[in-house]
Formats: C-alpha cells, sequence, structure tokens
C-alpha cells in the first residue's frame, strides 16, 4: 500500500512523526509492504511553491492507495488567488472524499462522565451549508449588500443515497441500529430528501433499525445518553458539529479518528486543528492521528480484500485503549508522557503482543 504523508501545520509535525513510526510498526509486524512517501502541504508548500497544494502533489496522491493528511493551519488560508488553499477541503472536494466517519467511543482509565458509549458518525462530506464545496466554481456566500449575505446550501439525491449506503452498510457491522439526524422541520425541503434517501436506502437493511432526530433535539440526547445511539448519519454541518460534540463526550477531541473516504481514494485526518499555541512544545495528543491511520488501513483491506490491514486496524485500536488504560499518554487523557514518549510507548506495546 502506497501512503502520501503530509505533515502538516503546527502540532502536525509532532503527532504525524509518532504516526508514521506506528505505521511502520504495524506494516513490519503484519507484513503488510506499506510504502510511504513524504510530501508537503500548508504553510510549509505555501513558503517553497507558492502554493499550498500543487498540482504535482496531488497527481502523487491520486497515485497512492491512501493520504495521512496532518492538521492544517485552515483558518489562515483565505484567497486562493494567493496560493492559499484549505488542503483539507482541497482533497475532500477534488478526489470526492464523500464520506467523513468519525467513532467516538470511552476508553478504561478515562472518566465515564456519561457512561460507556460507542458510536460512529458518518457525514456526508462534499455539500451542504459548506460555501467552498458545494459549486463547481467560486463560493456560494454572497455578500449582497454591504449589510446581506446569502449562503446557498446545496443537497443532492445521489450524494444522500451514498452516505445513507455507507452508514447503513456500517450499521450492519456493527449492533444494527441507525439514527438519521436533521432539520425537516425547517429545511423541509433539502432535509426532506435527505430522510427519504435513508430511509429508501434502508428498505434494503431490513436488520437495521432506523430512528430519527431533529439536530437540536439531537444535541440533547447524546449528551444525556450517548450509548444510546450506535451509526448517526447526517448532512455536512450537522455531523462537523455532532462528531466534534461526541469526540469531546469520550473524554477529549484528541481522540476523535477521522476517515474521509471516497469509491477510489481515502484520506486519514486527526479530527482536531493545527494548534498553533501548543506546537513544539511535545505535549500534543498523537491518538487522533494514530486512529486515523487505522481507519485508512481498514478501508484499504476491505476495498483491496486484505484481511491483514483489517487486522492491523484492529491492533492499532487496541493498543490505544491498553495504553490510555495504562496511562501511557499525555496529560489531555490522564497520562504524564509527552508525544514522542507516548509513541515510543504506543510501538513498544504494539510489538510487544
Amino acid at each position: 500500500m502506497k501512503i502520501v504523508v503530509l505533515p502538516g501545520d503546527g502540532i502536525g509535525p509532532e503527532t504525524m512523526a509518532v504516526t508514521v513510526n506506528v505505521l511502520e510498526a504495524v506494516s513490519q509486524k503484519y507484513h503488510l509492504q506499506l510504502e510511504l512517501k513524504h510530501d508537503i502541504a500548508g504553510h510549509d508548500s505555501l513558503k517553497l511553491h507558492g502554493a499550498t497544494v500543487t498540482p504535482a502533489l496531488l497527481e502523487k496522491v491520486r497515485a497512492a492507495d491512501g493520504l495521512m493528511l496532518g492538521p492544517m493551519a485552515t483558518y489562515d488560508f483565505k484567497d486562493e488567488a494567493k496560493g492559499e488553499i484549505n488542503p483539507s477541503k482541497f482533497f475532500r472536494k477534488t478526489l470526492d472524499l464523500y464520506a467523513n466517519i468519525r467513532p467516538a467511543r470511552t476508553f478504561k482509565g478515562m472518566p465515564a462522565r456519561l457512561g460507556e458509549f460507542d458510536l460512529v458518525v458518518v457525514r456526508e462530506n462534499t455539500e451542504g451549508f459548506y460555501a467552498d464545496r458545494n459549486i463547481e466554481s467560486g463560493g456560494s456566500e454572497m455578500l449582497i449588500t454591504p449589510d446581506v449575505v446569502v449562503s446557498l446550501r446545496r443537497i443532492t439525491r445521489v450524494c444522500c443515497e451514498r452516505i445513507a449506503r455507507t452508514a447503513f452498510e456500517l450499521a450492519m457491522t456493527r449492533r444494527k441500529k441507525l439514527t438519521i439526524v436533521h432539520k425537516a422541520n425547517v429545511l423541509k425541503i433539502g432535509d426532506g430528501m435527505f430522510i427519504e434517501e435513508c430511509l429508501r436506502v434502508g428498505k434494503e437493511f431490513p436488520e437495521v433499525a432506523v430512528d430519527d432526530f431533529i439536530v437540536d433535539a439531537m444535541m440533547a440526547h447524546v449528551v444525556r445518553a450517548p450509548q444510546r445511539f450506535d451509526v448517526i448519519v447526517t448532512t455536512n454541518m450537522f455531523g462537523d458539529i455532532l462528531s466534534d460534540l461526541t469526540a469531546e463526550l469520550s473524554g477529549s477531541l484528541g481522540l476523535g479518528a477521522s476517515l474521509n473516504a471516497g469509491v477510489n481514494h481515502a484520506m486519514g485526518q486527526a479530527a482536531h486543528g493545527s494548534a498553533p499555541d501548543i506546537a513544539g512544545q511535545n505535549i500534543a495528543n498523537p491518538f487522533s492521528l494514530i486512529l486515523s491511520a487505522g481507519q485508512l488501513l481498514r478501508w484499504h483491506g476491505l476495498r483491496a480484500g486484505k484481511p491483514a490491514f483489517i487486522e492491523a486496524s484492529a491492533a492499532i485500536e487496541a493498543a490505544t485503549a491498553e495504553a490510555i488504560a495504562a496511562h501511557e499518554a499525555t496529560r489531555d487523557v490522564g497520562g504524564q508522557l509527552g508525544t514522542r514518549e507516548t509513541g515510543a510507548a504506543f510501538v513498544a506495546r504494539l510489538m510487544a503482543v
């Protein structure tokens, strides 16, 4: 498997260095023959090439089996005419990575303030209220007058159908329960179509129990009793907000894994940002990026029919749980180790099993 590795900005180089060590360890242990191709994006690329993402990098990513994207200083990149392209948006849109899969679960060794839970948010990733990715060219947020802004939202039947199918297929591998999250009481046409497509696809999966919640009510329910949920499927912006909430409910956004998947490409990416305020201090939690790398291996294993990759992914998740229980982690999740030391202990644990 060929993986392009982009360390990113802020804490990205620190957490990606740990993740690369983990990938090299599982490659050796499970005979994966991973080929890691290192490159740059974000601020480093802007300084060197005049653009945060270059055409040459895109071709390299297209030719690979997967991409690991480190945290990027997304808010810094405002003017695409000056090469300030949001790398995360660029790869999601250009490679049609329509499914953002973000698990959230509790771990032993950390306080389970709301009880133990294990759920996954499946978020549509290419349209919705995201003004930078739901039209072919330009943005869909317009300044009509100095005092009036109009933001357009695109919802299409094809995107609703494919994210629904992804969610139902995932639910079949878990507890066979799926929750549709929407705002159809207000967004009657767009979210009405989303619900319609989810229910239509659901007829192909009669074993999966289906319910639905309006998004504001869902925020209350998931805080009150997250263990009642298994797979949650929703549109882009609702999913972005909900998945950050559920990751934090698990104990820390630093545990939030994230996979952006399409038909032919996938990108592992930490759920959090570049955190420039703690960059270079050896205190950043690497687990979000490590778990995202595990998701990328699983995606490839399922797609290519290679069980060793699925086994390696499961080993990464199990080692994460064991490391947190043993407090071999950074301070934000109950440990006393630095970023590098957490990574070294994690690799040692992986290789000892």
